[in-house]
């Protein structure tokens, strides 16, 4: 028996989550400094800056992009996936701080959903549209279904209001009803505006890049929205789509071998890459047990927390620089990919810090804080605000876009949303 199955099975026998198991808790005022720096961040810069720039007030809805040096494109065209990140985003800072500006922005992006996004023909987001709101690509991309539930279903948390929750659950029935690979199991990813399967994609090619019908990054995200879905509407067909897009995730998608998710596969799951990502597979982590919990499922929960602190110490092991930051891509042969952009910096707090939760190791802590303390030498912006899209491995070169059709306040703001949360769940133990 290996080392790695001797600590599943000492992680699975306890299952729960136990800081003290393999130590005391950092000092208190560690924590209680990194919650006010983490707070401080979410409130006095990340959220800030979406509230003064992102809006256009004159045609309604966001600006497609702003650059470093806070320039507007004002002709850029915009994504329901940004508009989408936004509504999560501030529907949850809404749910944590009763502050009405963010409920205010919460309804901006959700008054831009409905108005500009929404297909009235037939159902479900377009991907893009112009600065002045015509539909320039009206594909239905399961990537954006999945926000589009996940946004809508924490809009309908945070308020109370029930026409976000049946918009969810609309677009929830549309995606079973369209997307699902009833021979192979898993969704189709990219489908006409009808709702039609696009096998060949054409010149236009793939709307995710995607080299197969498959990926981990769209299952990903469509596991997320259910999960939140499933909080706000505990449905019994949902609750069994949701164990379903589990399992996918953890028996076609995810490489039990080597701790990775595999980016791009076919319809029948036969591998299309090489590749890995870092960072989602540290996302992956966290975000699966989130799923295992809220599902309540004694057996997944047990298999999945194990795996998280599994996949964090082989990220930590092989994707993360002396400097905290969390590399691009591998694959087996050695790194393809070095630029560290912001999101995985974000998503490696979040991980490392639930399996520093679930194994108590020290090491997962330490991880956290370098992750932490890299975002805060080298991505938070102190002059005009929010992250940097991110840093080459050496830190000469930097790509400042603060507002694109990805970048977005989703993120960050949930990772410090998180860690928050998490902190205080410590402060709650003996």
């Amino acid at each position: 028996m290996t080392l790695r199955t001797l600590v599943s099975c000492a992680l699975i026998a306890t299952a729960v989550l136990v800081p003290s198991l393999r130590g005391e808790l950092p000092p208190l005022e560690e924590r209680r400094a990194l919650h006010h720096q983490v707070e401080a961040e979410l409130r006095e810069n990340i959220l800030p800056f979406w509230l003064e720039h992102a809006r256009d007030r004159e045609r309604g809805g966001f600006y497609g992009e702003i650059d470093g040096d806070l320039n507007i494109k004002r002709n850029a065209p915009r994504g329901a996936l940004l508009t989408s990140r936004i509504l999560w985003t501030f529907s949850a800072a809404y749910q944590r701080y009763r502050d009405p500006a963010y409920l205010e922005m919460a309804r901006w992006a959700y008054d831009d959903l409905q108005s500009r996004f929404w297909d009235r023909e037939h159902g479900g987001l377009y991907w893009r549209i112009s600065a002045d709101g015509k539909p320039l690509d009206a594909r239905k991309i399961l990537y954006v279904q999945a926000f589009g539930i996940y946004a809508l279903s924490e809009f309908n948390r945070a308020t109370g209001d029930r026409k976000p929750l049946d918009r969810a659950i609309e677009l929830f029935r549309l995606v079973e009803r369209h997307c699902v690979d009833a021979e192979h199991g898993g969704y189709f990813e990219e489908l006409s505006r009808d709702w039609q399967v696009l096998r060949d994609r054409g010149a236009r090619g793939s709307a995710m890049g995607s080299k197969g019908q498959k990926s981990q990054n769209v299952h990903l995200h469509l596991l997320e929205a259910y999960t939140n879905l499933l909080r706000a509407w505990p449905d019994a067909t949902l609750r069994e789509r949701l164990r379903s897009v589990a399992d996918v995730m953890l028996d076609r998608i995810l490489d039990a071998k080597t701790d990775h998710l595999r980016l791009f596969l076919d319809e029948d799951w036969t591998p299309r890459s090489e590749e890995y990502s870092f960072g989602h597979d540290i996302e992956f982590s966290w975000l699966m047990c989130e799923t295992a919990d809220v599902l309540d499922d004694e057996n997944l929960i047990a298999r999945v927390r194990p795996l998280a602190v599994q996949i964090a110490h082989t990220t930590l092991e092989q994707g993360v620089d002396p400097d905290g930051g969390v590399l691009g891509e591998a694959n087996p042969r050695g790194l393809t990919v070095t630029f560290k952009e912001w999101w995985p910096q974000a998503e490696a707090v979040v991980g490392f810090l639930n399996a520093y939760q679930i194994s108590g190791d020290p090491k997962l802590w330490t991880a956290m804080r370098r992750s932490w303390s890299f975002i805060e030498t080298y991505l938070v912006d102190r002059k005009k605000g929010e992250w940097l899209h991110g840093v080459s491995r050496d830190h000469t070169k930097r790509s400042t876009m603060k507002l694109s059709f990805w970048k977005c306040p989703y993120h960050n703001g949930r990772a410090c949303l998180q860690v928050l949360e998490r902190l205080e769940s410590l402060e709650s133990k003996p």
